[in-house]
């Protein structure tokens, strides 16, 4: 598993879709201006999430994404798996020589810790990280407030004020 800034940016829209998407559709337009992501970007990314049946578009007014599963049945790893590509294959062991053999220790270390990374952020769900993040912000119909002031924030998600990838 490859921890990429597309992965990153497919995380943070997904999370704010499952904060804004509850009750109606949102548009790429509304995630680009709060998340601070192109919407050329958004859209490359929302039709590989597409294509992996993690979100459902809405066509017609009103319309733009949702997520077509709660967000406690989407795991972090399943958005940056999607976005990314993998498809979770391992390599097939094969012949070496003893040059090559530190090459393939190393090549080993590196396979294994992908493996424990995507193990790690398989055990993450979305809902996970809002309930993480609840303990920051009130989100509610209104929107996002600061839990200590109550007070409205516009700011983006970002990896300082969500969960850190």
């Amino acid at each position: 598993m490859r921890l990429t800034t597309k992965g990153r940016y497919a995380v943070t829209a997904m999370l704010d879709l499952a904060i804004h998407g509850k009750h109606s559709p949102v548009t790429l337009n509304d995630i680009s201006g709060r998340q601070e992501i192109s919407l050329s970007y958004l859209e490359q990314l929302f039709a590989k999430l597409r294509r992996n049946d993690l979100v459902r578009s809405v066509r017609g007014p009103g319309g733009g994404y949702q997520l077509n599963h709660e967000a406690s049945d989407i795991s972090i790893a399943s958005i940056v798996d999607a976005v990314n590509g993998d498809s979770g294959d391992v390599k097939k062991p094969r012949s070496i020589d003893s040059d090559e053999l530190s090459n393939c220790l190393a090549d080993d270390l590196w396979c294994e810790l992908s493996s424990q990374i995507h193990t790690f952020l398989s055990g993450i769900s979305l809902h996970s990280v809002l309930q993480k993040q609840s303990s920051l912000v009130v989100i509610d119909a209104d929107g996002i407030h600061d839990s200590a002031t109550n007070v409205p924030t516009s700011e983006p998600l970002t990896q300082s004020s969500c969960y850190a990838l």
